[in-house]
């Protein structure tokens, strides 16, 4: 009677124990040893036979068989279980989400956490919640001295061992870890649904265009040439880590996966139509979003170019009129082409959860549409010599465009990563209409139009490279026929619509004979070789040369010399030893006579770069070689061009590489078989066979496919 008597009247004890005088609370707040504790009354099922777990109150003797009048709640055989089989709420033993409000807990809880806290320290050690849940302090003794209100019941109580167990020493974990929370999601379909993506949790269910982002951060799976394919992209399993591979050989740091896929769509979950949909068809879908998805953040980023920098007037008095067209040239139309092609593509997608098709659009863009991008492309040359002459001799253009690049709005890019931004678009669509010709073999209608887009923009490519070659080699060969003084020689008509110039530059003489004695007063010699002529010349200043002879291309051969000891010219004993030398016969020169010389490179990329331009003629007529057992690299970079034999780059191409040489490669761009020298620590290896093999046969079907 005396327990039932306690267990009614709780409530009151507690309201009229916490504010009376008899509770003798110390300084600290905390009740003085064996003061009463209450709590809410809790329904015990065996109180009786129930033994305590952890250190209470003794056992009465049979000495002091004295009953008690009263019983305390902390002495009661409902408190003295602590937490090993009491029936709780649920609510109290699940961990709260992280930075959530603080749950509400009673004052006899929290009592009752300090009392079990003082009866064993090592409840304090239970790394069960969370720090986001509860900012603890530490007293002497470890206890804990506020904030108990944030920590719940569960956590209070963790660490006890279950009736009859031993109980060994709990350490404390040196670093506190969340409870994991209980999935939200819905189960998943398929394994492409649990997907971890950056788009899942954003304000609109995960839809692209919440979060552009720059288009210069991403490469498109269509691209298909790192370690995975955007099969395996696609297919891969679910892990708890997420999908991204570890051991991949390649990793670009610069790119970012895509926002979100398309059976991400809250419209294709929604839908259902993920259960019933082959797999094929699912990747058909997911390479038509993905140019929709990549077209968004492309006109993201030019929009970027055009309101922060051509718009800028601090940027445009730095310049003159002229140089400001050079160096934004048709931006603005060609951000117009590419936000009538997103809005075609958009309202395709939006017509149809499953797409039909989107051939027909890229087809009618690339023939109808993007004629600005020829001209882009055309200005290339323009736009690298203004850039060039901007940032080397005009400190205040140097200085405003500091300061725009450091906006947020530019993400921390340079301008020049924003001004090639067409021409990666255009070079990367080809590659993203292949991987839909490849998604729709099995529908012979849907290939036949997705092969008719292809061909399209492989001939607007063609048309952008050809557009930019042209003027960068017509306005170069004017300038030479200018510089180029051929009075002590046979006349040469140097003007030709065939004739582009492959290597220029300064070499050391090393020995001459008959007409090359003419140097030795000076032992150097300027050449400029072009596709079908070498011309040796004796510099006179910077824009004059003085023509020395010439040869046809074929009518040159080449000998790679070994270092050794070689006379210096201009006569004497002198002899120096030539580090990096080669030979150039002339069986034909000029005047019809075959005339040697022996010239020195500074280094042995030096060296290797001349010896293959003087010999690319032999290069070509040797046929083409097995490129499987090539090796293969994907740019991580961008790479401009600096001299005319090497070769420009964008983020994602991959290079077949011909010849390495003292931190140089020469390679051949896969996507339209451009061949150039860049630094190596422009790229990195692809090591997969399965990936090289794939590159392979996809370059050689595109450029039997597309035939342009």
């Amino acid at each position: 009677m005396s327990q039932r008597h306690s267990d009614s009247s709780l409530e009151e004890k507690m309201l009229e124990c916490r504010f009376h005088s008899e509770l003798r609370l110390d300084a600290k707040g905390s009740p003085a040893p064996r003061l009463p504790m209450v709590r809410r009354p809790l329904r015990v099922t065996d109180s009786d036979t129930s033994q305590p777990d952890v250190p209470g109150p003794p056992p009465p003797t049979s000495e002091d068989t004295e009953p008690q009048t009263v019983i305390l709640s902390t002495q009661s055989p409902a408190a003295l279980k602590v937490g090993t089989e009491q029936l709780i709420p649920r609510s109290l033993a699940v961990s709260s989400k992280a930075k959530a409000p603080a749950r509400h807990q009673s004052f006899g809880a929290a009592m009752l956490s300090k009392e079990a806290a003082r009866r064993d320290p090592r409840l304090v050690a239970a790394p069960s919640f969370s720090l986001d849940d509860m900012d603890m302090d530490t007293g002497p003794g470890r206890t804990l001295t506020r904030n108990l209100r944030n920590q719940s019941y569960r956590a209070a109580m963790k660490g006890l061992g279950m009736p009859g167990s031993q109980v060994g020493p709990v350490l404390l974990s040196p670093k506190l870890q969340a409870l994991a929370e209980e999935s939200s999601q819905p189960p998943a379909r398929c394994p492409a649904k649990n997907k971890r993506t950056l788009g899942r949790k954003r304000a609109h269910k995960g839809s692209f265009k919440d979060d552009p982002r720059f288009y210069q951060e991403i490469r498109e799976r269509g691209l298909n040439t790192g370690q995975e394919s955007d099969d395996d992209l696609l297919d891969e399993p679910c892990s708890p880590q997420g999908t991204q591979k570890v051991a991949a050989p390649i990793v670009v740091k610069n790119y970012r996966p895509p926002q979100v896929t398309w059976s991400q769509l809250p419209e294709v979950v929604e839908s259902g139509i993920l259960d019933s949909l082959p797999v094929e068809e699912r990747k058909r879908q997911e390479a038509i979003f993905e140019i929709l998805t990549s077209e968004f953040s492309y006109q993201h980023s030019l929009g970027i170019l055009v309101a922060e920098f051509l718009q800028s007037r601090e940027l445009r008095a730095t310049m003159t009129q002229t140089e400001h067209h050079h160096l934004f040239s048709n931006i603005l139309d060609v951000l117009s082409a590419s936000q009538k092609f997103f809005e075609d593509l958009e309202r395709r997608h939006k017509a149809q959860v499953c797409v039909e098709d989107i051939s027909d659009i890229l087809e009618d863009h690339a023939e109808r549409h993007f004629h600005p991008y020829i001209a882009y492309c055309s200005n290339e040359v323009y736009q690298q010599r203004a850039l060039q002459k901007l940032t080397s001799s005009n400190a205040t253009f140097r200085e405003v465009l500091r300061e725009i690049e450091k906006r947020p709005a530019c993400g921390g890019l340079p301008m020049i990563s924003f001004l090639i931004l067409p021409m990666q678009r255009v070079t990367r669509l080809p590659l993203l209409t292949d991987t839909l010709c490849l998604k729709t073999q099995g529908h012979p209608e849907r290939y036949k139009a997705a092969n008719r887009a292809l061909k399209a923009i492989s001939k607007l490519v063609k048309q952008c490279n050809e557009g930019a070659h042209k003027m960068e080699r017509t306005e170069q060969m004017y300038t030479l026929h200018t510089q180029l003084d051929f009075s002590k020689v046979k006349s040469l008509p140097l003007i030709s619509a065939s004739r582009w110039l492959l290597k220029r530059g300064e070499l050391s003489v090393v020995e001459e004979a008959g007409l090359f004695r003419k140097l030795a007063s000076r032992p150097t010699c300027y050449l400029f070789l072009f596709n079908d002529v070498l011309v040796i010349t004796k510099k006179k200043s910077e824009d004059s040369f003085v023509v020395q002879d010439y040869a046809q291309v074929d009518h040159i051969q080449v000998q790679k010399m070994e270092p050794s000891e070689f006379p210096l010219p201009g006569g004497g004993n002198r002899s120096s030893c030539v580090p990096h030398p080669f030979q150039v016969t002339l069986l034909h020169n000029s005047e019809g006579r075959q005339e040697s010389i022996l010239l020195s490179a500074d280094s042995a990329s030096d060296q290797a770069r001349w010896i293959t331009a003087l010999t690319h003629r032999e290069r070509q007529e040797q046929g083409p070689t097995n490129k499987g057992d090539l090796l293969q690299v994907e740019v991580t970079k961008a790479y401009l061009a600096k001299q005319v034999d090497e070769i420009t780059l964008q983020q994602a191409d991959v290079v077949l590489i011909l010849q390495q040489e003292d931190g140089w490669f020469y390679g051949e761009r896969l996507r339209d078989g451009d061949m150039g020298w860049f630094p190596e620590e422009f790229a990195r290896s692809i090591t997969n066979r399965v990936a090289v093999e794939g590159n392979v046969r996809r370059m050689e079907r595109l450029r039997v496919e597309t035939d342009v």
